[in-house]
């Protein structure tokens, strides 16, 4: 006699996206009616797992790992699926209508594809979406920039809306010029021991930062995430040359230590 609680949901022809893609939402609606954790949850309790989910994603696609990225990607999925689920439980919509909704927007974002709307380049591609944004209802074009992204990310985003309307610099030297501008006014703030003041400066100081490599086609966020992950390296280059060396490295000197930091360099970590 079985154990089996319940027929696990398979698709009719395992190479069709559709059947597999059914099969997995038939999956997740039986998890949410018989597992205690699942059926617990809410759209609220697992919202925040979701940026975590994406994260690991993107670190994944840096990473240059394909099994790993694809594995995300289902975690990602997993979470749409979830969401979905979760919401045509209380009524207010259901997967059908969320892939009606975006099939829709797409058609309507890409004139130039299904319609008669010619471009150049991509440029073009970029403003029209902005402009067709503003044409469903949108007041600003910075309207839609999550609060919630971290400020780093949300700073380049609202730096590319503006410019994609023309709100931009005219080459690169502007820019960095801005960005020295900024540094001057925080050292003089920090000078003077106005320290509400400097932080507002230090605040424009980040933003032109930004702003400047956005123009030249550098993404900070990754830029800092590369100089973090090379920080851990040589740090604990550091920490694994004191215990070979029988040292506690919170008692080992400045110099000592900076000796050990330029040769992690040296070595190319």
């Amino acid at each position: 006699m079985s154990n089996v609680k319940n027929e696990i949901p398979m698709p009719q022809d395992p190479d069709s996206v559709a059947d597999n893609f059914l099969a997995f939402v038939q999956l997740v609606t039986v998890l949410r009616q018989e597992c205690p954790w699942d059926r617990k949850q809410t759209n609220e309790s697992i919202a925040h797992l979701l940026i975590e989910e994406a994260y690991e994603m993107i670190e994944a696609v840096q990473k240059g790992d394909d099994e790993e990225f694809s594995r995300e990607l289902g975690d990602l999925l997993l979470h749409v699926v979830m969401h979905s689920v979760m919401a045509e439980e209380r009524g207010a919509f259901d997967m059908v209508k969320i892939i009606k909704r975006i099939h829709k927007k797409l058609v309507h974002r890409h004139p130039h594809i299904f319609g008669e709307i010619e471009v150049r380049d991509d440029s073009d591609v970029t403003r029209n979406w902005e402009e067709l944004k503003m044409q469903e209802g949108r007041t600003s074009v910075l309207q839609g920039v999550p609060h919630s992204l971290p400020s780093l990310l949300r700073a380049e985003r609202m730096q590319h809306k503006v410019a994609n309307v023309g709100f931009d610099w005219d080459n690169s030297e502007g820019p960095w010029l801005k960005v020295e501008e900024e540094l001057a006014e925080l050292k003089a703030e920090l000078k003077n021991g106005n320290k509400d003041k400097a932080e507002e400066e230090l605040g424009d100081v980040l933003f032109s930062i930004v702003n400047a490599a956005r123009f030249d086609k550098l993404v900070p966020e990754e830029a800092l995430q590369k100089t973090n992950n090379k920080f851990i390296k040589r740090f604990q280059y550091i920490e694994e040359k004191a215990h070979q060396l029988g040292k506690e490295i919170n008692k080992m000197s400045l110099e000592e230590m900076d000796t050990l930091w330029n040769e992690a360099k040296q070595n190319g970590l």
